[in-house]
């Protein structure tokens, strides 16, 4: 079967339709990966985005369960020059063809994706409509042109509720913007009583969790579609350690005073060279964002520049000057790789330490104890008569 990828600027590519039939439209973007194609399908920051491949081959290890980084793939449509029908691979429990069919969404294959990262590089990513229907071009045109980003995907990937991954170490409240499951996986494996949280929670209920750190997710779109998460990082600077991944890098930068800016084509890939100002270490990191932190936006603010970009000379990490409080733009966390940089969890877990040390904090019991007596206390004010001067002076 026959597929269309039309973008805005008008170009038309051509190719063979796998998983899904039907239509659907998002913004085109690339991904460097050579591998890691199963965390790109379901990386929640990937939500409203077609994704192109540039490595053109992608499929031939098979989909595992086990390696997806959410419960399902958020991607609006998935481009590769030649998708393998046939994976070879003992871990593979079926094809990508089988599991964009189960989740709906259109792919295409055979066609030239070298100019079409060409073209995204040059032009910048833009809009684009996939489908696999015999519609006249000037009607998928007309369709596309009345088209507009969503700004809404936070919403759509977050957590609908609270939920735990028990642990008998530091306790760490997650901000879910579309957390990727090496976060959590990351944490737990460092012994941390993780409770991931919806994004819109209020600051008020992360106190009550009685976190002994604050960990704000990745996540898709632009951070100011979610100024209610900024309000809430404002409300929590320096009451807990905090980090940042990527969306909540940016979150951070904003609850600061700083700014954010559009990229032309991203940062989307496993490849991209980072430097350490601190040590002038180089690591290659794995990344996938379409803003970033603007360098002029940091004079008057708190935040001090930890981390550039090699190729683009970006932000990719920043530090709160008197508070515990950190980011980077990439992914620490990988998956699939690189690894150079989960030495930021322990830095994290060492900056809770440090702040439970310098300000120790009462127990969790003690929390409870005050919270229990306050509610019995404004519970008997309640029962108390009208008027009854007396209980009132009690």
């Amino acid at each position: 079967m026959q597929a269309r990828l039309l973008l805005e600027d008008g170009t038309l590519f051509t190719g063979k339709a796998f998983g899904s039939d039907g239509e659907s439209t998002g913004e085109v973007v690339f991904n460097t990966g050579i591998t890691g194609y199963q965390e790109v399908l379901s990386d929640p920051s990937y939500c409203g985005q077609i994704v192109t491949m540039t490595y053109p081959l992608i499929g031939n290890y098979g989909i595992t369960r086990d390696d997806f980084e959410s419960v399902r793939p958020y991607i609006h449509g998935f481009v590769v020059r030649h998708h393998e029908e046939v994976p070879s691979n003992w871990r593979a429990q079926y094809t990508i063809d089988s599991l964009l069919k189960e989740y709906g969404i259109v792919g295409i294959s055979d066609i030239d994706t070298r100019m079409l990262t060409r073209i995204l590089r040059h032009h910048g990513t833009m809009k684009g409509l996939l489908t696999t229907s015999n519609k006249p071009l000037g009607e998928l045109q007309e369709q596309l042109g009345a088209m507009t980003l969503m700004r809404d995907q936070v919403a759509r990937v977050s957590t609908r509720s609270v939920f735990v991954c028990p642990g008998d170490r530091e306790r760490v409240v997650v901000l879910d913007y579309g957390s990727k499951g090496g976060i959590i996986r990351d944490l737990a494996k460092r012994g941390c009583d993780v409770i991931v949280v919806p994004h819109d929670t209020t600051a008020d209920t992360i106190r009550r969790l009685a976190p002994d750190g604050i960990m704000l997710s990745n996540g898709p779109g632009d951070p100011k579609d979610v100024p209610h998460a900024v309000r809430t990082i404002e409300a929590l600077l320096g009451e807990f350690p905090i980090f940042g991944i990527c969306l909540g890098h940016q979150l951070l930068a904003l609850a600061c005073g700083a700014d954010t800016t559009r990229l032309k084509f991203g940062h989307r890939g496993g490849n991209h060279p980072v430097k350490d100002l601190l040590t002038g270490r180089c690591y290659i990191t794995s990344q996938n964002h379409g803003y970033t932190v603007t360098e002029e936006s940091i004079a008057g603010t708190p935040l001090e520049v930890t981390h550039i970009n090699n190729n683009d000379r970006t932000i990719e990490g920043l530090r709160h000057r008197t508070l515990p409080a950190f980011s980077v733009q990439y992914h620490p966390e990988a998956a699939p790789g690189p690894f150079d940089s989960s030495y930021l969890f322990d830095d994290f877990i060492a900056s809770i330490r440090k702040f439970k040390e310098d300000r120790p904090q009462p127990s969790r019991q003690a929390v409870m104890f005050a919270e229990a007596k306050q509610k019995k206390q404004a519970s008997a004010s309640d029962a108390a008569p009208k008027g009854d001067l007396t209980y009132a002076q009690k």
